[in-house]
């Protein structure tokens, strides 16, 4: 079996305390029998050999005064934190919870930058996972360079461009390091819906004429993407790019409202207006309810065991088998292929690299 995968992240909000207690969910359920094929709401049992369960958080960063200091395994159930706590035993993971890096204090070689990095290096981290708040692109930057400079894989899990930037891109490559993102398409979202509503649209050969997505939460995201949503809209639509469709039709609000008896559950509303034979109105109305922080962790799950099986193989640069999952990934999503998604995914199961003969990113047909 493969050692499991050493997971620092940036950020120590609720989609971290659902990957935590999700993952001691599904190692409960293995522990009395359950095969990974049975296991309840996962697509690949294994990614790279490694199963869901398969995680060993090694190092956190955050900057809330709640959470520096405190041991991990308490720091991911602390306030302002609503994801909540699963019926499941949580095992004590001692190491504390460090402060991470402030628009003050955020300079290459100065006194927090060489800490962090010494820790990433020092606790061996193999994925450096972001999941800060929406709006934080110097963060998205300065934590992309230390996951360079450390010489570990990034996965960025918000809408800032890292993956998009083809100089960072490059950076990844030629260093062979992994760069995973940007920004996660939920298990179940409303982007996930909205697209493949809008993609049924173009296939049944009707015409769009409007629609719009709301979405409405009561957790701490959605309270940021009241006042900082403009990155967050913008991946939103990348999401829902594919041929044939114009998106300037389409409206999308990320944070229509914070509404705090929510806690961490979501709320979203589709519409969508078209016209079929004879110009004949459809009008579609859809309302999806999910728990938000669950919705990113089946997600997340794949994103960093895709971003630890390639590191292990030396493969560098944006791995298309996370394209599926992310909203904008890099290149967009017109530009890779289905098959070079399915052959990076047996690429990392079979566990070596065919050198030369990996499918082009091209324009799917």
């Amino acid at each position: 079996m493969p050692e499991p995968l050493r997971l620092a992240v940036c950020g120590v909000g609720n989609n971290i305390s659902a990957l935590f207690q999700g993952a001691q969910y599904y190692r409960q359920l293995i522990n009395h029998g359950v095969p990974a094929s049975e296991l309840p709401g996962i697509k690949h049992a294994e990614i790279g050999g490694l199963g869901v369960a398969d995680i060993d958080f090694v190092a956190a960063f955050d900057v809330h005064p709640s959470k520096v200091g405190l041991p991990f395994s308490e720091a991911v159930l602390a306030a302002p934190n609503n994801y909540p706590r699963l019926d499941v035993p949580l095992p004590e993971v001692r190491f504390p919870v460090t402060p991470g890096l402030t628009a003050a204090d955020c300079e290459p070689s100065g006194p927090a930058w060489t800490r962090i990095l010494r820790q990433l290096r020092d606790s061996r981290a193999e994925v450096l996972l972001y999941s800060l708040p929406t709006g934080l692109q110097w963060a998205a930057d300065a934590y992309a360079q230390l996951a360079l400079e450390a010489g570990t894989a990034f996965v960025n899990c918000t809408p800032e461009s890292v993956a998009r930037v083809p100089a960072t891109l490059a950076e990844f490559e030629r260093r062979g390091l992994p760069l995973v993102g940007d920004d996660l398409a939920s298990h179940l979202g409303t982007s996930v819906v909205h697209r493949a509503l809008l993609g049924l649209l173009t296939d049944r050969g009707l015409s769009l004429v409007s629609s719009y997505q709301l979405n409405l939460g009561g957790n701490e995201d959605f309270k940021n993407l009241r006042v900082v949503g403009e990155s967050k809209r913008a991946s939103k639509l990348n999401a829902l790019a594919q041929d044939g469709l114009d998106t300037s039709k389409v409206e999308v609000i990320p944070s229509a409202g914070f509404v705090a008896h929510l806690n961490d559950n979501k709320v979203g509303m589709l519409n969508i207006e078209a016209v079929g034979w004879a110009g004949t109105p459809i009008s579609v109305d859809l309302k999806l309810k999910v728990q938000d922080s669950s919705n990113a962790a089946g997600v997340i799950i794949d994103l960093i065991r895709i971003a630890a099986a390639a590191k292990r193989l030396g493969l560098g640069g944006f791995p298309a088998a996370a394209a599926r999952i992310l909203k904008s990934p890099a290149g967009g999503h017109p530009s890779i292929t289905e098959a070079a998604v399915a052959h990076s995914l047996l690429e990392l199961d079979a566990g070596m690299h065919v050198a030369g003969d990996r499918p082009s990113v091209e324009h799917a047909s």
